[in-house]
């Protein structure tokens, strides 16, 4: 039986959405086939990185991609992350479950690491915990 797959979906592709499909593909192991991508990709946040190697999970070799590389593709799960992707999000075939999600937006670069790291830690622990959730409550079952 082929695995199940999931697009996660934020505007730059570059804290939320990685480190959703970074926790993903941790918790469900080869469950799903798992990608993530940005309405207007950026690039990959350091303090993403940091977050997740604080518990075990390597993106260093993550890169933004755009949601423009997956539209032809179909899937079984698209989950948006942030409020702006999900009203922008392209349109899915029929048969894709829409998931939203908002998370807070981490702060910008501009904030320094000392001021944005302890929200990306937030955050990687509210997604860790939605997708624990949902995994446990069958959310993730046709």
């Amino acid at each position: 039986m082929p695995k199940e797959s999931v697009l996660i979906l934020c505007t730059g592709n570059s804290a939320r959405s990685q480190m959703a499909e970074g926790l993903l593909r941790h918790l469900a192991g080869d469950r799903f086939e798992v990608f993530s991508a940005g309405t207007r990709p950026g690039g990959v946040r350091p303090e993403a990185i940091i977050a997740m190697r604080e518990i075990g999970i390597d993106m260093s070799a993550h890169r933004a991609k755009s949601v423009d590389e997956f539209i032809s593709r179909s899937f079984d799960y698209v989950i948006t992350v942030c409020d702006n992707a999900n009203e922008s999000c392209p349109i899915f075939p029929v048969a894709t479950k829409r998931l939203h999600w908002a998370f807070e937006d981490p702060p910008p670069p501009s904030a320094g690491e000392q001021v944005s790291l302890p929200v990306f830690r937030k955050v990687r622990d509210q997604v860790n915990a939605r997708l624990t959730s949902e995994l446990e409550t069958g959310v993730f079952a046709h």
